[in-house]
């Protein structure tokens, strides 16, 4: 994992809820987010990543519940 990343998911205390994902849904936060060509863009996917994982609910803004159930 990135160091701005891990910082960034350290900082709001969001690591825990990051871990706790299964491995699909963390490959592909760090893909998706890897893959913005701009800044800007990058930035807007950390502060979805971080959204969702604060609420517990959202995985890629579609509805997730841990189990697999949705």
């Amino acid at each position: 994992m990135p160091g701005a990343i891990r910082q960034a998911l350290v900082e709001p205390g969001l690591l825990a809820a990051y871990e706790a994902r299964p491995p699909y849904q963390r490959n592909d936060y760090l893909a998706w987010i890897a893959r913005a060509r701009r800044d800007a863009t990058r930035d807007q996917r950390i502060r979805q990543m971080l959204d969702e994982l604060a609420g517990g609910g959202r995985y890629m803004k579609m509805a997730w519940r841990p189990g697999g159930k949705s």
